[in-house]
């Protein structure tokens, strides 16, 4: 086979990349259902500190989580500069305040590195790989891992 029809061959990926707690992460662009500027939220009791609150999208209440605490950083305080990216995760619709969505990034299957793990790392389980973007490391997100089925997102 020749080097022209393997290239052919390898699974082309499509990402939405983002920064959350002033790193580069991205989302598989088939798990996004919309990207938005922020707007306040209704803000829940009891619900974990990663939970912002609650929006209303068009009829359907949509829980927000801040990406950088869910991940460990440091919380963002939302400003009108700040974007929420609407996600389908399995059967649920989550929003992800994120700092800054940049490009739609096309990369083949083959360029998704594996991420080095650490068994008792929720954040490395939470990443599915990284993808080598010039000098920097672009960190391909798995939403089903950060946010588990069973997982209360909202109260």
């Amino acid at each position: 086979m020749s080097q022209s029809a393997e290239k052919s061959q390898t699974k082309q990926l499509e990402f939405v990349t983002l920064v959350a707690g002033g790193q580069n992460f991205c989302i598989e662009i088939t798990q996004i259902r919309e990207i938005r500027r922020w707007t306040p939220v209704t803000i829940l009791p009891h619900s974990p500190s990663h939970v912002l609150g609650v929006i209303n999208l068009r009829g359907a209440v949509i829980p927000i989580v801040d990406l950088a605490a869910k991940l460990g950083f440091e919380k963002i305080a939302p400003t009108e500069r700040h974007v929420i990216i609407i996600t389908a995760i399995e059967d649920r619709i989550v929003g992800l305040l994120v700092e800054s969505v940049s490009e739609i990034l096309g990369v083949g299957a083959d360029m998704v590195r594996e991420t080095p793990r650490s068994p008792e790392d929720a954040t490395t389980r939470a990443i599915l790989g990284v993808i080598p973007v010039g000098d920097d490391m672009t960190k391909v997100i798995n939403l089903s891992a950060l946010m588990p089925n069973g997982e209360q997102v909202a109260a």
